[in-house]
């Protein structure tokens, strides 16, 4: 092999890295549409996990990964994930996950149906649904509001043959008011902003050629 030859080669492998690396979720700043909300995102040059070897190995624990969009257990099924759905790209899925995020909670403290229906799985959506009920039937009302999200990065990935399932810690700060029927304030404050650690899986079957996520669990961590 001629030494032209060999550079050429390891100025692929190094390319094909750099390649890996931005798809894995570095935020680049690029504006983009929310992949997971509605509809499918149109940036104009999708970032693509190319065929070929050279990718990196994975950072070591101690590696600064503060400007990254997922925690480094994650990284071996965004791995999977992108081996899989060469057009995922986890930067503009995080976007549309704190869009998301923020949505899905207004819809339930406002009783929106509609809009649950259309962000959560069956099962999700039958407990917004059974939680709103009950708190219409003790006539109250939520006044809750979201100050901000602090953070929020994919913390796993599962896999399986007929679909992923992507979760994704949450801190944000949120004020929380309920009132009663005559809008008498009987929990909570406005004033006061409580701290919501959050962990949310979004699923999505492979292959389909719907491009939506919807909401499969909620807890808080």
């Amino acid at each position: 092999m001629t030494a032209f030859s060999i550079v050429l080669l390891a100025m692929i492998a190094a390319f094909l890295g750099m390649r890996l690396y931005s798809v894995l979720g570095k935020r680049t700043g690029h504006e983009q549409e929310p992949v997971l909300p509605r509809e499918r995102a149109t940036a104009s040059s999708p970032v693509r996990l190319d065929d070929g070897e050279g990718a990196p190995a994975a950072a070591p624990a101690s590696a600064d990964t503060s400007g990254l969009v997922y925690e480094p257990a994650a990284e071996a099924g965004l791995r999977q994930l992108l081996a899989t759905d060469r057009n995922f790209d986890a930067g503009r899925f995080m976007e549309g996950a704190e869009a998301a995020y923020r949505m899905i909670l207004e819809a339930y403290w406002k009783g929106d149906r509609d809009t649950l229906r259309d962000l959560c799985d069956d099962d999700s959506y039958e407990a917004f649904v059974e939680a709103i009920a009950a708190r219409e039937a003790r006539g109250e009302t939520l006044d809750n509001r979201l100050i901000g999200i602090d953070s929020a990065k994919i913390t796993a990935v599962e896999m399986s043959r007929s679909e992923a399932r992507v979760t994704v810690r949450y801190h944000a700060d949120i004020s929380a008011v309920t009132r009663d029927a005559d809008g008498k304030l009987i929990a909570g404050s406005m004033s006061d902003a409580a701290q919501a650690d959050d962990l949310w899986t979004f699923r999505r079957q492979i292959g389909s050629d719907d491009p939506n996520w919807v909401l499969d669990e909620a807890e808080s961590a």
